[in-house]
């Protein structure tokens, strides 16, 4: 908990400035593609990168640099294909089974960005949650991949809380314009998301022997460090 204690008190601080100025009130919602890099104890168990991306949407604190969003991602960690028969009935009908390992997530924000103009800074203090799941489906094997079933075979959450920080980079000027957006820009950013104890399953974590299914469930620290790279609209 005293972990947790710097990011509300800034996400305190930071809403007492809400109305206390006259100012045009700022808007941003982006989208990014990312890679997550398990860390600590999470990254002594999946020895994988993920792959993802997020869209958020964030209001500017009148008369002040600060902002305040939410943010939503989907990363995968694992994934595995696979050719079975139909059934043990059938066995001259093949489908593809396909397994895969994924987080979603959500986070409140508050992000420092002061409103200049072509090369902007930025820090964000997010707290939220990853979602962890592995879902199975069966898939026609030459049918556009066209979906037969679909099942959850586990899932846990965990709660998720950091840091991050980035530069925007203008693309687009629109100020003075009658439509469209006041301007895009280029995103880099980086962000550090601990993550508490969850349970997940890993690729090749179910094991099928003489009809039967086992799941080696794993349990650790949740911590993840994710790069992205993607476009932020200011309205």
């Amino acid at each position: 908990m005293t972990r947790l204690t710097p990011i509300f008190c800034l996400m305190v601080i930071t809403l007492l400035f809400a109305g206390s100025a006259q100012a045009q009130i700022r808007t941003e919602g982006g989208l990014a593609l990312g890679v997550g890099v398990p860390q600590g104890e999470f990254g002594d168990q999946v020895d994988q990168i993920g792959f993802g991306g997020n869209i958020f949407g964030a209001v500017g604190m009148p008369g002040t640099p600060f902002m305040v969003g939410l943010d939503a991602g989907f990363m995968m960690y694992g994934h595995e294909r696979r050719n079975e028969p139909f059934s043990t009935t059938i066995p001259d009908i093949t489908v593809d089974v396909v397994t895969d390992n994924a987080i979603a997530s959500g986070h409140f924000f508050v992000r420092l960005s002061p409103d200049i103009p072509v090369f902007r800074p930025y820090a964000d203090a997010l707290i939220g949650f990853k979602y962890f799941f592995t879902e199975t489906r069966i898939q026609n094997e030459n049918i556009d991949d066209s979906e037969i079933a679909r099942s959850t075979n586990f899932s846990d959450t965990a709660l998720s809380y950091g840091f991050g920080g980035g530069l925007q980079f203008r693309l687009f000027n629109g100020i003075g314009r009658a439509e469209g957006p006041a301007a895009v820009y280029l995103d880099l950013g980086a962000r550090y998301l601990i993550g508490s104890e969850a349970a997940y399953l890993e690729e090749g974590s179910i094991r099928r022997e003489n009809g039967k299914v086992t799941f080696d469930v794993t349990k650790s620290e949740t911590t993840l460090l994710d790069f992205n790279l993607g476009v932020t609209v200011k309205f």
